[in-house]
């Protein structure tokens, strides 16, 4: 893509993202944030409704009476989105391939998160993390982060998500909410996952083509893996062929949602052919009820 094509493109995603997120996303976008972005107050004797949760149980022993923790809204919050630019992220047989698809999401979140007066910030990461953009505020920190999306060449093009999470953990100690945005083709993560989200409010959005979950019958065809360049000949009009390819799929993404619904992390997956907006709308208000 060259300077022309990829400046044209930011436009067209900020035209598109932010009209979105003001008209449509932003009244969804405070139940993202219920219960967090909140800094200690006092400690006060427990009245009917509290949350149970918020109980603090050192001073309830000490005063035999129930107390709990008072907590005031913080006058702004810290917004990461982890973005995946591996070789994988550039597959796409619908309109936009997974990566362009990745920024029009995390710019609409972004945008969000500006007419909120929240910090946004970013690391694009593939074997590691190859560029980490401060949180900060503004229209032009926003189109920034919509230009390395598309633009930033990695090296290493495999996916390894231990390192975006570990680069989290060590860097933001503030707590924030996390997106990662990923389509989750990597091994185990789960041992870095478990900390940032027990540090971070961590939220994983798996992105997919509908390739990926369906192999069309196409008889004999040459499929090279992206990440590994690896090139094989595969017999597409074999039903064996076909369910394998789906039921891989299918694994995959169970193993996603499981590893963040055990380390108590929320978890969503997109398709490229699909309204972002609409799913991510339906799963802010899930958490706006259970939370």
């Amino acid at each position: 893509m060259n300077i022309k094509d990829l400046l044209k493109k930011v436009r067209q995603i900020e035209l598109k993202t932010k009209g979105l997120s003001e008209e449509t996303f932003s009244g969804q976008y405070k139940t993202l944030y219920k219960g967090r972005g909140m800094s200690f107050s006092e400690v006060r004797p427990y009245q009917y409704g509290d949350d149970i949760r918020n109980i603090d149980w050192n001073v309830t022993a000490r005063m035999n009476e129930p107390h709990i923790k008072v907590f005031d809204a913080e006058r702004e919050r810290t917004f990461m989105i982890l973005i995946d630019l591996s070789a994988s992220s550039m597959f796409g047989t619908t309109a936009e391939n997974k990566r362009e698809f990745m920024a029009e999401v995390a710019a609409t979140l972004a945008f969000s998160a500006k007419a909120n007066n929240d910090k946004v910030g970013a690391l694009f990461f593939a074997t590691k993390v190859e560029y980490y953009l401060p949180p900060q505020k503004g229209r032009k920190h926003i189109l920034h982060m919509i230009r390395q999306t598309l633009s930033l060449e990695v090296k290493n093009t495999n996916t390894n998500l231990n390192a975006p999470l570990k680069y989290l953990t060590n860097l933001i100690n503030r707590r924030c909410t996390a997106f990662l945005l990923s389509d989750f083709i990597a091994t185990d993560y789960s041992s870095t996952l478990k900390i940032a989200a027990k540090r971070h409010d961590v939220i994983g959005i798996h992105i997919y083509d509908p390739r990926e979950l369906e192999l069309p019958d196409m008889g004999i065809l040459p499929m090279v893996d992206a990440e590994t360049g690896q090139l094989r000949w595969i017999d597409t009009s074999a039903t064996a062929v076909r369910e394998t390819y789906t039921k891989r799929f299918t694994q995959n993404l169970e193993q996603f949602h499981s590893s963040f619904r055990k380390f108590g992390a929320d978890s969503l997956s997109i398709c490229t052919e699909e309204s972002f907006v609409k799913e991510l709308i339906k799963f802010f208000r899930g958490r706006g009820i259970i939370r």
